[in-house]
């Protein structure tokens, strides 16, 4: 804002010199002697001496305003407006003037009128932007930062404003849906851990029954082999109850640890291969590489458009960071009453074993090496295609990966 006031003075000053400026320009004498005037006096005087000249006519003069013969003193030299007097053939002549014209006035007044309201019009602007735009747009400065900080507790003051209300409204969703994953997450956490103790608590017992009949097996206190073999038996159970608790732990640990949220409702296929096609035309182009959606036929979707917005950015990301740059095009085609999206890419060196896991979480397969990523990108996909009652599924041929996302129609 500060800036915005330093370049709005600025302004100010210009406009105040423009006007300084044009109206020393005009108020400025431009005639050969600096003074016009003397110069149709002269032209008049004359006329007069010839006596071709009738002392009332004047239409074709700009500055003499009248020509008075001598004839009463006390009014001869009493007058308004400026003159001069000049003796012509023996008489004395009083020509009265002003020093600018009509239309000299008229010009400066036009210029000035025009210029005024120019300057309004900046003025204006100026502040309209100050007060509509910059104002707001200075209340949402230290959001990011409390955002940063987590703290998510203070709201966004809505507002109406034409140019920031949406976005407004868009960074107090942001904030509200960050505190909601914090409640979430702390949730979470707290319920697993609860878990592990009280299956942790759990084993414990069977763990204790089998140390204590080992300890009895290695003692020799059981001496007939029934005995043995029931000590054996409870071992076995005891070990299966054991495992019972690491398989819930492991189930535990591997559920859906992801809020995804999925409003699902219907929208036009159109509308999501416009949101793709606009983005990756221009990002593969930086890039060189080549580029192409299909023909399709509009219909309907069911589904939620921003989460299936996500779901081609995943395929087309994963496209992108493991192929080799050179193709990637995306296909349509209808089975079943469903549509399908079809990513592919060239260049793929997945290999055929590790694509029945690309779609579990955490999982990474060889190709992925060098590259960055965390292996929930496909899994995330495949969640929220089950949560929109659609499916996604990937195959290999010929040296494309192909990645198709299949959409209920609505």
């Amino acid at each position: 804002m500060k800036a915005f006031n330093k370049i709005f003075v600025t302004v100010l000053v210009m406009i105040i010199a423009v006007f300084a400026i044009a109206n020393v320009i005009f108020l400025t004498d431009n005639g050969e002697s600096g003074r016009p005037y003397r110069v149709e006096i002269s032209r008049l005087v004359s006329e007069i001496e010839k006596d071709s000249l009738e002392i009332t006519d004047l239409a074709n003069c700009k500055y003499v305003t009248g020509v008075l013969r001598f004839e009463d003193t006390d009014n001869f030299y009493n007058a308004e407006s400026d003159y001069v007097v000049r003796e012509i053939n023996g008489e004395l002549y009083r020509f009265d003037y002003r020093a600018k014209s009509e239309e000299n006035t008229g010009v400066i007044l036009t210029v000035n009128v025009v210029l005024g309201i120019m300057s309004a019009v900046i003025i204006a602007v100026m502040l309209y932007i100050r007060v509509k735009i910059l104002k707001p747009f200075e209340q949402l400065t230290d959001v990011p930062y409390e955002l940063s900080k987590g703290n998510l507790t203070a709201p966004v003051k809505e507002t109406k404003n034409r140019f920031f209300g949406r976005f407004i409204w868009g960074v107090d969703m942001l904030r509200e849906n960050m505190e909601q994953q914090k409640e979430r997450e702390l949730s979470l956490q707290r319920d697993k851990k609860m878990l592990l103790l009280s299956l942790s608590h759990d084993i414990k017992t069977p763990l204790s029954a089998i140390k204590l009949y080992s300890k009895a097996l290695s003692k020799g206190l059981y001496d007939s082999k029934e005995k043995q073999l029931e000590i054996a038996e409870s071992i076995n159970s005891k070990a299966d109850e054991i495992e019972s608790y690491v398989t819930q732990i492991i189930t535990a640990s591997r559920e859906d640890f992801l809020s995804l949220e999925v409003n699902n409702g219907e929208f036009y296929l159109s509308e999501l291969v416009s949101k793709i096609s606009i983005y990756y035309t221009e990002k593969l182009s930086l890039v060189k590489t080549d580029f192409t959606v299909d023909s399709y036929t509009d219909c309907l979707i069911s589904g939620d458009i921003d989460r299936s917005v996500e779901v081609v950015q995943n395929i087309m990301e994963n496209a992108i960071k493991y192929g080799d740059g050179k193709n990637i095009d995306i296909s349509f085609s209808e089975e079943d009453g469903c549509t399908l999206i079809t990513v592919r890419n060239s260049g793929c060196t997945l290999a055929d074993t590790d694509l029945l896991h690309i779609f579990d979480s955490f999982w990474r397969g060889a190709n992925a090496e060098n590259q960055k990523g965390s292996g929930l990108g496909l899994y995330i996909c495949r969640q929220l295609m089950h949560k929109m009652s659609g499916d996604i599924f990937a195959e290999i041929k010929d040296g494309f990966m192909y990645v198709t996302a299949v959409f209920a129609k609505a």
